[in-house]
């Protein structure tokens, strides 16, 4: 489903020379590394996505909204972000693991 999408957003263009994709609900994986966000306060709802790579970027805080808006994430790739303290991150009651990879070598998972 999500390729049949892809093709039908992107149409004739080439891919290099898109500058923006909408794909509403449908996305599982989703790369944002190296792109300045500095904050997940305004993020959408993110039903189906499962690994988000969020590299390089100068995120501090502001994980609470994960469990609730990403409820089925599995992988988040935080490394190279200014993240202390994952105490914010908690689960609704809900099984899920996020994995944050922190200073390049260290993997925390909470539950």
């Amino acid at each position: 489903m999500e390729m049949k999408k892809i093709s039908l957003e992107l149409g004739n263009r080439d891919p290099e020379e898109v500058t923006e994709l909408v794909l509403d609900n449908c996305l599982i994986r989703l790369s944002m590394a190296n792109v300045e966000l500095s904050s997940l306060a305004q993020l959408p709802s993110l039903n189906k996505l499962r690994k988000w790579e969020l590299s390089e970027n100068i995120i501090s805080g502001g994980l609470e909204v994960l469990a609730e808006k990403c409820p089925h994430l599995t992988y988040l790739n935080l490394s190279g972000n200014k993240i202390k303290d994952l105490s914010t991150v908690e689960t609704d009651g809900s099984y899920f693991c996020f994995c944050f990879f922190l200073f390049n070598s260290t993997c925390h998972c909470a539950f």
